[in-house]
């Protein structure tokens, strides 16, 4: 086991949800580099999530596996308890999120999207925020965080401006008003990514790279370990006087590409 910091994480049991996907594996990677052990959530992808099990036990802390599909209501409930018997938890990120920009689904009707986004964005983020945010506070401590979207504060044109505006925003005042309902036992912060180059920002057109740069003031695209690196920053002793905060991961916001 490696020596860590005193703002380590060390001892720490974390539960990232979507750990599988692109942003969610460099979260968990660097919440155990700060120490913590995890618990890796994942639904259909469990060869990813066994990889990043391995990673994270070479660099020194656990990592435990739990499959659910979090768009299922019970299920939710029951992946709760499940995390909760494995270890008494200290982080929660709700990251896990539905990916309606590549893949088949991006052929899917507008309704069918918002459904899924709606069930697994927003509804399995409040149940297990609540459920494990109420163990959290009976036992005295701890902190949640939850992905929003910067852009949902001022809004998008068009199918994906409406359908992730609504959805994050509704993550982000979940988030306000959590803070308030669970402190001061237990903190609850937002991180509100920008422009991140995960799978679809890797294949896209030549015009959303060139608005991706031009609405961040560094002028670049996000990359998984911005997302991740706030998130650790949210979840240590550092973040100690943080709640109740929406932390933008965008560059700072330029305004619309569509002003340049």
């Amino acid at each position: 086991m490696k020596s860590f910091d005193s703002e380590s994480l060390c001892g720490k049991w974390a539960l990232v949800t979507g750990a599988s996907g692109g942003i969610g594996s460099q979260i968990a990677r660097e919440l155990a580099r700060a120490g913590a052990n995890l618990i890796l959530h994942t639904y259909r992808n469990r060869t990813a999530a066994s990889k990043l099990a391995e990673e994270i036990d070479a660099i020194g802390p656990r990592a435990e596996i739990v499959e659910c599909n979090l768009a299922e209501s019970q299920k939710c409930n029951d992946f709760a308890d499940a995390v909760w018997q494995i270890a008494s938890l200290d982080i929660l990120v709700n990251n896990a999120g539905v990916d309606v920009l590549t893949g088949e689904a991006e052929e899917w009707s507008f309704a069918k999207k918002l459904e899924l986004l709606w069930k697994v964005d927003v509804r399995a983020t409040i149940e297990l925020s609540r459920t494990l945010g109420a163990r959290m506070r009976e036992r005295g401590s701890g902190d949640i965080i939850n992905i929003g979207w910067d852009q949902a504060e001022h809004g998008m044109a068009g199918d994906s401006g409406e359908m992730f505006a609504t959805i994050k925003g509704a993550v982000m005042s979940f988030t306000r008003s959590l803070a308030k309902s669970l402190a001061p036992q237990v903190r609850v912060n937002c991180v509100a990514p920008g422009w991140i180059q995960t799978k679809w920002g890797s294949t896209s057109s030549d015009y959303w790279q060139e608005r991706a740069r031009a609405e961040s003031l560094v002028g670049r695209w996000g990359t998984p370990s911005d997302v991740a690196g706030a998130v650790r920053f949210l979840a240590s002793p550092s973040a100690s006087f943080v709640n109740g905060q929406i932390l933008n991961v965008n560059g700072g916001w330029a305004g619309s590409a569509s002003n340049h």
